[in-house]
């Protein structure tokens, strides 16, 4: 029993020391910066001693009857504050410098990383979490590998320094004041493990208030209508009032470990005092004064050194919280096929998928054929299976079993890239960014666009006609989100981004729910037009707008239970006849 329960504890200091060593593995490219400021952290620490035995030397001086030039101990003293500062300079500017690069590196690895993290691990993970890593965490890490880092370097070679005066002056009573080390070290190390328990779980309640705040922002809409105005201020007082109890066993636990160790070090230095008024083979008052000064000296680094301790294991847990995300797998992308354009030939053979965590598959033994050209329509319930057929297609999820080909080339022989550029997207939840209405037109690797090829997409979408009436026009400004435009506007813009990429293969899920009547019917009218000579899936409840396909495909618990034209299938009155006349009934009571 009892080795189980010293396990997770020597594991646990284990798994921070590789954390702590880990993240100053990012020094070694700035290892210039870091030796300078080590040089310039010695310099400073050598002043140390230097001033306790200048005490002793003016003590001497002073009864001494032959002095020397009394400008002597101004010119030492200056001297000794002037190599103090340059070495303090050295050393503080070159450490900051160094650790504000690694947390740099690592926010911009992190963010980077997570651009290529597969769909799965953002639908398992908070965004309110996610968002916390690059912002609250890093910021602990900076904490960590500046502050902390400058003071274990600087305090620690100015400890090292003065006991090394301090045994040099007698060495026996300097012994006798280290027996109260190992006392020290045990405390700071029971502090500096519950401590980073701590951290972690203030990390995560942290994450939480992201989390409300998110939320509350992006939905403010549907909180004012259904009158959450009171839910959520309690869910975000709630998450505050977690993060306020965390971070007051934090301050608790660090702000007792401080007074707990100066009463250690005031005991050891009373018994000192004791002894050595006794036993001290140091007989002139200027070295004893010297001894007790650097003695004195001494603990300001000791105390500041345990100090660090809360300081080290809030950035271990944050950098230990953002090695984890980086220790991901990105999304899997070993394929070598990448032509320059597809003719749109798609097929699928007993295809059967489920998500991570679930039972259930979601879709089963699905098989279909797709000519170049042509436009499937998917119908069915919602949960039938719609949208994770399209999405398995652009592999925005993996893991499936059974057969997706692209012109009859395995998808997952593709570049990734070079598979997704084949495909033009456009969903129902629209997805635009704080910037220009260009610029949301010619997202990504459409960025360079001319800009006439934007607006004659914007033209086809007939989004011209209110981007026109907008303050700037095409340059305006749109809002987080797109929050400055209509539903409508909003759907317009998206697909008048899918069409400028020209894309041979259109997905288009549920792309004019957003729309009004009118609106949809000019949309539907481009959108018959762009999905000319472009495989094209087309996913929608309002089964009138499908009508035309070449292709109706009814999903239902994740199988194919028909599909054929929509004569065919009404002539059958099956599934869609079923599915249609109720749409009808809808819209009519509508």
């Amino acid at each position: 029993m009892s080795a189980t329960k010293s396990s997770p504890n020597s594991s646990s200091d284990t798994a921070s020391l590789t954390v702590y060593l880990r993240l100053l593995r990012y020094v070694k490219p700035h290892w210039l910066s870091f030796l300078i400021s080590v040089i310039g952290f010695v310099i400073y620490s050598a002043s140390q001693p230097a001033m306790a035995q200048y005490m002793e030397y003016l003590l001497n001086f002073i009864e001494s009857e032959n002095r020397g030039p009394l400008w002597m101990p101004s010119l030492i003293i200056i001297g000794i504050i002037a190599v103090r500062g340059f070495g303090g300079f050295l050393g503080n500017f070159f450490i900051a410098k160094v650790s504000y690069r690694i947390v740099d590196t690592l926010r911009v690895q992190l963010f980077s990383h997570m651009v290529y993290l597969p769909g799965e691990y953002f639908e398992r993970n908070d965004s309110g979490q996610l968002m916390s890593l690059v912002t609250f965490n890093v910021n602990n890490v900076t904490t960590a590998s500046t502050e902390a880092l400058k003071t274990m370097i600087r305090e620690g070679t100015t400890v090292i320094a003065l006991l090394g005066y301090l045994f040099y002056k007698d060495w026996v009573l300097t012994l006798l004041m280290m027996a109260v080390v190992p006392v020290i070290a045990a405390l700071v190390g029971y502090v500096g493990k519950r401590l980073r328990r701590l951290s972690t779980k203030v990390q995560h309640s942290m994450g939480d208030i992201t989390q409300v705040t998110s939320e509350m922002i992006n939905g403010y809409r549907v909180m004012r209508s259904f009158g959450g105005e009171e839910y959520e201020k309690q869910r975000f007082t709630e998450a505050s009032w977690r993060n306020y109890l965390q971070n007051l066993k934090i301050v608790l636990t660090s702000t007792l470990n401080t007074p707990l160790i100066q009463i250690l070090v005031a005991l050891a230095m009373g018994s000192l005092l004791w002894v050595a008024l006794g036993q001290m083979q140091i007989q002139d008052s200027g070295a004893f004064v010297a001894y007790f000064l650097a003695v004195g000296m001494v603990l300001k680094p000791m105390r500041q050194l345990s100090e660090m301790v809360p300081v080290i294991q809030k950035g271990v847990a944050a950098a230990d919280s953002i090695f984890q995300v980086l220790d991901e797998k990105p999304e899997e992308d070993n394929g070598d096929y990448a032509p320059e354009r597809v003719r749109g030939k798609v097929s699928v053979r007993n295809l059967h998928f489920s998500y991570q965590g679930s039972e259930r598959e979601a879709l089963r033994g699905i098989d279909l054929e797709v000519e170049p050209g042509k436009v499937v329509a998917l119908v069915g319930k919602s949960g039938s299976g719609k949208s994770t057929l399209v999405n398995l297609l652009t592999r925005f999820y993996s893991g499936f079993s059974g057969d997706i080909t692209v012109d009859d080339t395995d998808i997952r022989k593709f570049q990734l890239q070079n598979l997704r550029s084949q495909i033009a997207l456009v969903t129902q939840q629209v997805v635009l960014f704080n910037d220009s209405v260009a610029a949301n037109i010619a997202y990504g690797a459409l960025h360079k666009t001319a800009a006439e090829d934007i607006q004659r997409a914007a033209k086809l979408a007939y989004a011209d006609e209110f981007i026109e009436q907008l303050a700037q026009g095409y340059d305006t400004f749109i809002g987080e989100g797109g929050a400055k435009l209509s539903g409508g506007q909003r759907q317009r813009l998206a697909i008048a981004r899918a069409i400028l990429k020209d894309a041979p293969i259109l997905i288009l899920d549920e792309a004019t729910s957003a729309l009004d009547n009118e609106s949809e019917r000019y949309i539907q009218q481009a959108l018959d037009t762009v999905s000319r000579g472009r495989t094209t899936f087309v996913i929608a409840h309002r089964l009138s707008t499908i009508e035309k396909a070449d292709l109706i495909v009814v999903l239902e618990d994740g199988c194919i239970v028909e599909q054929g034209t929509h004569a065919e299938l009404m002539a059958k009155q099956g599934h869609y006849a079923r599915l249609h006349s109720a749409t009808q009934s809808d819209s009519l009571t509508l």
